[in-house]
This record gives C-alpha cells, structure tokens and sequence, in this order.
C-alpha cells in the first residue's frame, strides 16, 4: 500500500509544476527585451529586479493563497508570510536576474517546499529552454530526480581531481571563505563561473560534479537540495549539515556523497593543509 507521504508528495509536486508553469508564461514576454521595457530597477542591497521577477512571484503566490491557504511562503520580492506554518514553500521568481537582464538562458524559477523548516521538493524551471528538473528527498519517504520527466541520476565521481566545480561569480566569497574556495578551486581540474541555479541543474544531470557556493539566501538553494539528492548527490551547508529554512548563506553540492565528503573536508582543511584529492 503507497506511504500516504509520498501520496501527498506528489500532489504537492504536481501542483509545484503548475506553479513553474505559470511563472514562465509571466517571465518569457519580458526576455531579451530592453532594460527600460523590463522596468530594470535596483534594490535597497543593490540586486536588480524587474517587472518579470514581481509578476511571476505575484501569480506564484496568487496561486498558493488560493490552493493551500495553510501554506506560508517565502519569497525574494516578497518576503515570508506564516513562515512558522507546517509548510512553507520558498520561492525564487528569477535566480539569475543578472543572466535574464543579459539575455542569458542560465537563469531559473525555484520553486521549493518545506515540511517543518526542511525542503522536501523542488522544482528548477528554465523557461526558455524548456529545461526543469524536479526534485523529492524526504527521508524514511522516497528520492528521486528528473529532468523533462526523465529519472536522473548524478555521475558517482569521487576524486577532486578531476571533477568541475562550479560558482556563480569568485566575488560571493569574503573573508575566510575565500581561502576555503581556493583551496577547493585549486584541488579540482576546472573551474567555471556565471550559470547561477543551472549549474545545480547539470550537476544532476551528471555533466559536473560540484558547486559551491557563498553569500546566498534561504531562496537561493532551498528547492535545489531536493532535486541534487534526489539524483544521489548531496547538498549542505559548509559544516555539513543539513540545509533547512534555518541555514546559513554557504551551500556544498556534488554528485556524489563521497565527493562531498571530500570536497567538505578541503574547505575546512586549515590554510595550507588542503586534503588528498583522491
């Protein structure tokens, strides 16, 4: 007899799919046009915004309002509403606003829920491309990833040194966790910058093996660990732990758990003490 969570996991994400679909019917009519016609404006912490971000997390929340008025949310342009409800789904209009006003397909829609405080699904939606991955991983419950409804699995690579990580931009790194990412940066074969959320996207896809990251918000990497694990990766902050509505702003994703085990301890190895890479 099915787990009535699974039951109710696939409910949600069906829905969550509904919600990406909406998104990207706001979001492709202002792609590629001028930032003057996108309404391009700049917020109070200096990150663009445009009139596609506001009317895709507008129609999102719209619609869990009106389906699940239970739920709370917490979105990039909106903020939280009943954060501290049973479910909360986290939600990212446009990661990658940068790439969107550039006219890049490397941004995304994030669409996440969480049980608890924890994610338990994503959903990854590329809307030019047509590219979405969907994510479940809820212990004692199922895991699993697809992309365009195909079961995914991440490459099991093990060795740094001849994987491919991947960060947005060097510059989200401050402090101390510069140290750490080069360390990491110089244990692996390559290194590549700019793909923003899509880079999770490949890595479960198998086509890398690692992204790391800094200076990120709950809506940044909330529905992206689903979707990494359920490939049979991992993905947690830079202790280790478990990523949850409580986290802080570092994240560690790669295609393997023996990967990230190694990759973790490199960026916590002291300075000039950087791990065996095999």
């Amino acid at each position: 007899m099915p787990d009535p969570r699974e039951l109710v996991l696939e409910l949600y994400l069906r829905f969550a799919q509904e919600l990406a679909d909406a998104a990207g019917e706001a979001i492709r009519p202002w792609f590629r046009v001028s930032p003057e016609r996108m309404g391009l404006e700049r917020k109070g912490d200096g990150s663009p915004v445009t009139k596609a971000d506001r009317a895709a997390e507008t129609i999102i929340r719209e619609m869990i309002a009106d389906r699940y008025p239970t739920h709370g949310v917490l979105g990039e342009e909106y903020g939280a509403e009943a954060a501290d409800s049973e479910y909360v789904w986290a939600i990212d209009p446009i990661d990658g606003t940068g790439a969107f006003i550039s006219g890049l397909p490397t941004f995304g829609t994030l669409i996440g829920l969480l049980r608890d405080g924890s994610p338990v699904l994503g959903v990854l939606d590329q809307p030019i491309s047509g590219e979405r991955w969907c994510g479940v991983s809820e212990p004692g419950v199922m895991r699993r990833s697809t992309h365009n409804a195909r079961v995914i699995h991440s490459h099991p690579r093990t060795s740094l040194a001849n994987s491919t990580a991947f960060a947005t931009t060097p510059d989200m790194f401050q402090g101390d966790a510069v140290h750490a990412w080069r360390r990491l940066a110089g244990a692996v074969e390559r290194v590549r910058y700019g793909a923003d959320c899509y880079a999770y996207g490949l890595l479960a896809l198998g086509q890398i093996e690692i992204v790391c990251e800094a200076d990120l918000k709950p809506w940044d990497y909330l529905a992206l660990a689903p979707i990494v694990e359920g490939a049979g990766g991992k993905m947690t902050d830079w202790t280790g732990a478990q990523l949850t509505l409580q986290s802080g702003d570092q994240v560690l994703a790669a295609c393997s758990q023996e990967l990230h085990a190694t990759a973790l301890r490199c960026l916590q190895s002291p300075a000039g003490n950087a791990p065996a890479t095999r």
